[in-house]
């Protein structure tokens, strides 16, 4: 008989994922701050848990996909969460990205509950979830995470463990570093070329083609074509990544000067009111410093 399992927080990722296991066959419990999202997988075959405490209680493998460090930590550790509703034996994946330090944290609580955790960060954005092609960046113990591959490949295609827990969360900040960097200097590439009087398809189309080439300018093409930011990955979320990495790098001793520059660019978006668009809608900060009109 297949593992149940529970899943907290079916936003832009969670959701398409829990559709993805529910498509593999598996048992599903899930439970998420917005009503619809639930309706929308209880519809296509899941139970509905009224509170963490509550999955918790009827799942073999819990997993939570869910905005920053606190909610992961209210979600797991507080009144009504998983640890009030644990089973010995049920292992706890946190897909979210987090503080690895706040992993660290939770992992320990819910050990003396003998529960075990991995964190499991994701990158791909909205189409690597719906498309079941993450790549799923995993600590822990690698007993556990045999045990829980399948699930994973489920949801993912590159699945890698990476070491103890927290070392999932360290290699998706280093993810980020690269993202959101790849993604401002696509800014300003294209709005260079949009200044010169290029065509954006015949520009991105050349760039593709060399060194170049990447797949946040591939995934994010129609976007830069529509000249369109709907959420794929927000520039809140992403910034709040941002500050997780400066965190990191100030404990580790890493300076990191051009994210702190980045991180800066995503602060000005988030000023200037454009928090809830993609991250790739840098380029309208770069545009709008060219002078560009859109």
């Amino acid at each position: 008989m297949a593992q149940v399992i529970g899943f907290i927080g079916l936003g832009i990722m969670g959701r398409p994922m829990a559709k993805n296991l529910l498509k593999a066959g598996y048992p599903l419990v899930v439970h998420s701050r917005s009503r619809g999202p639930v309706d929308e997988i209880a519809g296509a075959g899941a139970k509905v848990g009224g509170s963490p405490r509550e999955v918790a209680a009827q799942s073999d493998v819990l997993i939570t996909m869910l905005p920053n460090s606190p909610d992961v930590e209210q979600v797991a550790l507080g009144r009504d969460g998983i640890i009030e509703g644990a089973r010995p034996g049920l292992v706890f994946v946190d897909m979210s990205t987090i503080s690895p330090i706040v992993s660290q944290k939770i992992g320990g609580a819910l050990a003396a509950k003998s529960v075990k955790m991995l964190d499991a960060p994701v990158s791909g954005g909205e189409k690597g979830a719906t498309d079941g092609t993450l790549s799923i960046m995993v600590g822990g113990d690698k007993a556990v995470f045999d045990a829980v591959l399948p699930i994973f490949q489920a949801m993912g295609r590159t699945i890698t463990h990476l070491g103890p827990l927290g070392f999932g969360g360290f290699t998706k900040l280093a993810n980020q570093i690269i993202v959101a960097v790849n993604l401002t200097a696509l800014a300003e590439a294209l709005t260079l070329a949009k200044k010169a009087g290029l065509d954006r398809e015949l520009t991105l189309t050349a760039l593709a083609g060399g060194l170049a080439g990447s797949k946040c300018l591939d995934q994010k093409k129609p976007n830069y074509l529509a000249e369109t930011y709907n959420p794929g990955f927000k520039i809140d979320l992403h910034f709040k990544d941002l500050g997780l990495i400066m965190e990191s790098s100030r404990a580790l001793g890493v300076p990191l000067p051009t994210t702190a520059l980045v991180q800066e660019l995503f602060n000005a978006l988030r000023v200037k009111g454009r928090g809830g668009l993609d991250h790739s809608g840098v380029i309208t900060l770069l545009e709008d410093f060219a002078g560009l009109s859109r």
